[in-house]
């Protein structure tokens, strides 16, 4: 099939839709006062070496607006001091909690203000985790469109608070491999092209986005991929048609960081802004094409206008100075921010804590109980043996992986890093890259477990070099600390570090209660060892952020049940995950092109189409207590799409009639986040300790498109979670939206609520459903 993206002109203007119509209206006044020239300079990234910034946006000074200041990341304040190192955005993934997501970005949104930040680069929606080795996995929340719009939806409240939020990547960026152009003597070989249908589109990528506009996002960043072959920041399908046509996005777009490729194709397309300079639109172009009718200057207008009214919506205009408290090089004499709120540190704790997952814990070996031997062993036990902002591998933690000249060369050219570093030496809190943090201290799990040792008059013996430790015969439990590394620019290249699933078969030979903890930036294999009758305890740590080592001392000591649940799905061996393992390669070819083939059977969808079994599946975590779930209530009250229902079809020259329909608002249909009814259970604690459960709504929604290689699945629609005392029980309640039981007519063009009878499956994962109910529509 040949792919090729729609062309959808002309670029929606902004006009103030739901509570953006005082921002539209002074932003409105200033632009009518702009020149061309300063209209086309507010579009621009430009080079300002004061500040710590990573963009700096172009101003109007003679009408009061300074710029912005973009900066990084989705994750906390990225290559600065006096910030904190917050939970990232796959470690919230795994905390399946809406109120700590929230709560995560109220207080990072305060740290980025106070450093002068006016737009943070995240959250991060996309990749959605189409591929097991995607490097940028970890940014993200979840391998589920659903899970990751509602954790990104509170995400973009809390920061909304204090910054702009800027929501990434836009859209199907699902693999560094080949992300951007490769120039070579053969020619220069293209971005690759993620090539996906309508439905796919709507129903899995596009997804969260919508829920994130919704919430009132103020910025959406494009990506660096084709789509359908036209590139993201120049697709106008993508920006115009479903962005800021379909979703009513009143916002701006700006390009990831060199991620623009045209000059008069990306502005007609929908792009606003361009980062963190542009050759395209530096010299005048944008003002002079208006000046020569190549481009309407209407739509010049709306670019500077949907920037003004951002500034205004969002508070911007009473904003510390651009990167006030970020220096450009903070080894030389600056004056110290301290961005760090005292408030916060019971959240980073929290967050840290709940993002652990108990997968395996055999006869109680956890939690530990006074033990009177600790042996610990594992690079990843102990902190990294330096931490000095020295440069660019600090900025992106790359400082403690190893990387070797070929690897750095294939960095430098876009070329694929061939056999990048699996591991970090040391304690993994963050993965690499712009989305990596900079906190301003670092607890290990060593220091913390040390600590715990003073008081219970604990022994501890110690390794954390050699993968084949002596082993203390009279140790009470061996502790095996190792991590599994991911980072922006090459996409993974495994699974499974072979060298650490040695350390861990080696100390098992010899210690009979073997407790493994991986810090994992994304999917880790664990067949090597876990059958192992001496691995009697393993856990998912995730990227807790600067709190590492004190969570994971909570868990194992039992302060705290652990109460996270994976948010992918982890499989008995590679091959598993099908076509869905690894990137798309070029082949040679100068227009790589990956096809999205699956359609939206991604993760635990793609192993339910196949019935393939997975070792811990989506939404799988234990805790230290038991649950019993019981009293399955339906009450559903939606009727079938009408035939006649006509929404918007945003395609050449309707792209301008959303601000006359009552029915459009920010984030689209503003019916489709209407609720259409409540599923309810009990939840009894049958155990004897304090615990939270995750409670998980799948559906399974009758459709007419399934067919034999993409058959329907059910789908997460709703989780709640709760903490029970022993012997208490309490109701979960899903309220479903009218999204949540609609799909997606590529003929009509529309959301559609299907007729038929609707599957429902209440549990512990999407595996684990001991309620199963049905509603008919």
């Amino acid at each position: 099939m040949n792919w090729t993206s729609p062309i959808v002109y002309p670029s929606p203007q902004g006009y103030g839709a739901g509570n953006w119509s005082d921002a539209y209206r002074k932003a409105e006044v200033m632009v009518t006062l702009m020149t061309l020239e300063e209209m086309n300079n507010v579009t621009l990234g430009v080079v300002d070496s004061s500040n710590g910034c990573v963009g700096i946006s172009g101003s109007a000074p003679r009408l009061g607006f300074p710029g912005f200041c973009l900066h990084d990341a989705g994750n906390g304040v990225r290559n600065t001091d006096g910030v904190s190192g917050f939970a990232s955005g796959i470690h919230i993934g795994a905390s399946w909690n809406a109120t700590l997501a929230y709560e995560r970005a109220q207080f990072m949104g305060a740290e980025f203000k106070r450093k002068g930040v006016n737009v943070a680069l995240g959250p991060v929606v996309g990749p959605i985790g189409r591929i097991a080795e995607g490097g940028r996995n970890w940014e993200a929340f979840a391998a589920d469109p659903y899970l990751d719009g509602i954790l990104g939806a509170q995400s973009v409240v809390g920061l909304q608070e204090s910054v702009i939020a800027s929501v990434k990547h836009f859209v199907a960026y699902e693999q560094e491999t080949n992300r951007n152009p490769i120039g070579n003597s053969g020619g220069t070989v293209l971005s690759t092209s993620a090539n996906l249908d309508d439905r796919t589109m709507h129903e899995l990528y596009l997804w969260p986005f919508q829920d994130l506009v919704y919430a009132g996002a103020g910025c959406v960043m494009c990506s660096y991929n084709r789509i359908n072959n036209t590139y993201a920041c120049e697709n106008s399908k993508a920006m115009n048609g479903l962005l800021k046509g379909e979703l009513d996005f009143q916002g701006f777009v700006v390009s990831d960081w060199v991620g623009q490729h045209s000059g008069m194709e990306s502005a007609n397309a929908g792009l606003d802004m361009a980062m963190p300079t542009t050759t395209y639109w530096n010299e005048r172009q944008l003002e002079n094409a208006v000046n020569t009718s190549a481009l309407n200057r209407t739509r010049l207008a709306d670019m500077a206008t949907r920037i003004i009214a951002t500034w205004y919506q969002f508070g911007q205009d009473s904003a510390l100075p651009l990167g006030a408290g970020m220096p450009p090089n903070i080894l030389l004499p600056h004056n110290y921010t301290d961005a760090k709120d005292p408030a916060s540190r019971p959240s980073l704790l929290q967050q840290a804590v709940e993002g652990h997952v108990l997968v395996k814990n055999v006869n109680n070996a956890l939690p530990l109980q006074q033990p009177k031997v600790l042996s610990i062993f594992g690079y990843d036990a102990a902190q990294q043996d330096a931490y000095v902002p020295d440069g660019s591998f600090w900025q992106q933690n790359w400082e403690a992986i190893g990387l070797q000249p070929l690897q750095l060369n294939g960095i430098a050219s876009n070329n694929p890093v061939s056999d990048p570093p699996e591991v970090m030496n040391g304690t993994l809190t963050v993965g690499g890259g712009s989305g990596s943090n900079s906190p301003a201290y670092l607890s290990s799990p060593y220091d913390a477990i040390q600590a715990r040792a003073y008081n219970d008059g604990t022994a501890i013996f110690y390794d954390f070099v050699s993968g084949h430790p002596n082993v203390v015969t009279s140790s009470d439990a061996c502790l095996v600390f190792i991590n599994e590394y991911a980072s922006e620019v090459w996409d993974r290249p495994g699974l499974s570090e072979p060298n650490s699933n040695i350390l861990v078969s080696n100390v098992a030979a010899s210690c009979n209660n073997t407790i493994v903890v991986i810090h994992n930036a994304g999917i880790r294999l664990v067949d090597a060892w876990i059958d192992n009758p001496n691995v009697t305890a393993a856990i998912f740590a995730h990227l807790p952020g600067q709190d590492a080592g004190r969570a994971i001392a909570q868990i194992l000591y039992g302060d705290v049940s652990p109460s996270g649940r994976l948010p992918y799905t982890v499989a008995m061996q590679p091959s598993d995950y099908g076509n869905l393992l690894g990137p798309c390669q070029a082949h040679g070819s100068l227009s790589p092109q990956c096809h999205f083939s699956e359609g939206v059977n991604v993760d635990y969808r793609a192993f339910l189409a196949r019935n393939v079994t997975p070792r811990y599946e989506f939404g799988y975590g234990l805790t230290y207590t038991t649950f019993n779930y019981s009293n399955l209530q339906i009450a559903i009250n939606a009727t079938v799409t009408a035939a006649d229902t006509v929404v918007p079809v945003y395609t050449n020259g309707t792209t301008n009639n959303n601000g006359n329909n009552t029915a459009i608002g920010n984030g689209g249909l503003e019916s489709l986040f209407g609720s259409v009814g409540l599923i309810s259970a009990s939840i009894t604690n049958t155990g004897a300790v304090a615990a939270a459960e995750v409670a998980q709504l799948y559906l399974k929604i009758p459709t007419t498109y399934a067919n034999a290689s993409n058959p329907a699945t059910r789908v997460l629609r709703g989780f709640e979670k709760l903490t029970l005392q022993p012997n208490a029980t309490a109701q979960v309640s899903f309220n479903l939206r009218l999204k949540d039981v609609s799909i997606w007519n590529v003929t009509r063009q529309e959301w559609i609520v299907p007729s038929g009878e609707f599957s429902v499956f209440v549990g512990k994962s999407v595996l684990d459903t001991p309620l199963v109910g049905s509603f008919t529509i």
